[in-house]
């Protein structure tokens, strides 16, 4: 798989946090109709999506430094 531009990062970390915002406000939701199996599950999905926009950042970031060190 080839590697992905440092925009690719950024934008897949953008889609993820919307993602995980999307699944917290369905989180919510089922808590609040007493469906906590459910919101669970939406919450976990939630974290997943917060692990892969950290991801992303992470390497956007180590690009950034690549390409802008002057070492």
């Amino acid at each position: 798989m080839p590697a992905q531009s440092i925009q690719a990062h950024h934008k897949a970390a953008a889609e993820h946090h919307a993602k995980a915002a999307k699944h917290h406000l369905e989180a919510a939701k089922h808590h609040e109709a007493g469906k906590h199996e459910t919101a669970a599950h939406h919450a976990l999905m939630a974290h997943g999506h917060h692990l892969h926009a950290l991801h992303h950042e992470e390497e956007a970031a180590k690009m950034h430094a690549e390409k802008h060190s002057k070492v």
